[in-house]
């Protein structure tokens, strides 16, 4: 079979190729808008589609250099450090960080729901975390970040099985988390429904913020500054506790401590929201590298214990949110608003949260709380949480 080598200039103009096509295609599909599917996911499993053509044909087979792909990841994930701001976490009061530490009991129990799965069924527990965290809350962006990693532990194929799960994920955590509140609103007689809704839908793609170039140029440099710097700790880290970290651990750390620093001082404004817009770029770019290399063929063997994997992480994340995320949050209509927020983003995305957060306003009414603390621990404090949970169980079942 003929193997059509892309170099590493080749793979990124393919990326960004395969982002405009999935960006035209979730414009033009309602399906793919509804369940908030990623660009990058659309164009980069339609790539990956095409190329599983070409070997199932016998006719050749494109390969790809990973160079460019591991630095727009590590600069991701860079970016997400920097968005854990310790000031900020303890202003946001109670409510927050008793959602924040559910958000971190789920990852532990999406890992352990994945992994025993898999080994009950006579696979390696790797490929569990891959349907656990790593896709669940982790989402897909997530799933092609450390899908490697599974692959260099001994599960191959683990990217591919991360990525599959983490869209799996994405369907359902839209599919279920409206009805799900709307049961919890109904049975407890929170709120009556709304006679007529409005519907404003805003495109959070179109967030507009006045900034400078020097504001870019500051927040590129801490961003160089954070992974050089970083990559002494990964080392360091993986020495001192016997096992491999991802690249990305020691930047990502190196954020937390720099804009904690800077928070704490005072000389500097943070640049925010171009060190965001630079983080949005690079996952872009690294999600279409990433996804348009999948082998979707390495999925034939792992077919039923994924199903069964990923029944058992639907069935975690409902009786986890009814029993317990929902009591605890308070028995309101807050409560209910957040649990359809919790499932979004507990087996998606934090755009996927919002997403059923509107639906259920659009009926019931809207919900401040609710509005402010699922971004902020979906959006911002979770990756980290859940990228070094991570880490530490790829090294114990490694």
């Amino acid at each position: 079979m003929r193997e059509i080598q892309l170099n590493m200039y080749h793979a990124l103009a393919l990326g960004a190729v395969m982002y405009w096509l999935g960006a035209a295609l979730t414009r033009k599909l309602p399906a793919l808008r509804r369940f908030c599917v990623p660009a990058p996911l659309v164009g980069g499993l339609c790539f990956a589609l095409f190329n599983t053509l070409l070997y199932a044909s016998g006719l050749a087979v494109i390969t790809f250099d990973e160079t460019l792909e591991t630095v727009f990841m590590i600069l991701f994930f860079t970016t997400v450090g920097f968005t854990v701001s310790i000031p900020m976490l303890v202003k946001s009061g109670r409510s927050v960080m008793l959602l924040l530490a559910l958000s971190i009991v789920t990852i532990l129990l999406q890992n352990a729901v994945g992994s025993g799965v898999m080994a009950l069924m006579g696979k390696n527990p790797l490929y569990g975390l891959g349907c656990g965290s790593i896709s669940m809350i982790g989402g897909p962006g997530t799933a092609a970040a450390i899908g490697p990693d599974l692959d260099a532990a001994g599960a191959v194929g683990g990217t591919t099985v991360a990525v599959a799960a983490a869209t799996f994920g994405l369907i359902f955590g839209s599919v279920l988390g409206g009805p799900i509140a709307r049961h919890l609103i109904v049975k407890n007689h929170l709120r009556e429904e709304l006679p007529e809704s409005r519907e404003h839908e805003e495109d959070a793609d179109d967030a507009h913020f006045t900034t400078h170039s020097n504001r870019f140029v500051l927040g590129f440099l801490m961003l160089a500054f954070c992974v050089g710097l970083g990559s002494y700790v990964t080392t360091g880290l993986t020495k001192l506790c016997g096992f491999n970290f991802p690249a990305y651990i020691g930047p990502m750390l190196v954020a937390v401590a720099v804009r904690n620093l800077i928070d704490h001082t005072g000389h500097i404004e943070f640049p925010a929201a171009e060190i965001g817009t630079m983080g949005n770029m690079f996952l872009a770019l690294f999600l279409s590298m990433a996804l348009s290399g999948l082998k979707l063929w390495q999925l034939v063997d792992l077919a039923l214990p994924m199903l069964v994997c990923l029944a058992a992480e639907v069935f975690l994340m409902v009786f986890f949110s009814i029993l317990v995320l929902f009591p605890l949050m308070g028995r309101n209509y807050d409560a209910a608003m957040i649990t359809a927020g919790f499932i979004g983003f507990g087996m998606g995305a934090t755009s996927n949260a919002m997403a059923n957060m509107q639906a259920v306003a659009r009926r019931y009414g809207p919900s401040p709380s609710a509005y402010f603390m699922i971004p902020m621990v979906g959006g911002l404090f979770n990756d980290f949480f859940n990228a070094a949970i991570i880490a530490l169980s790829i090294g114990l079942l490694s």
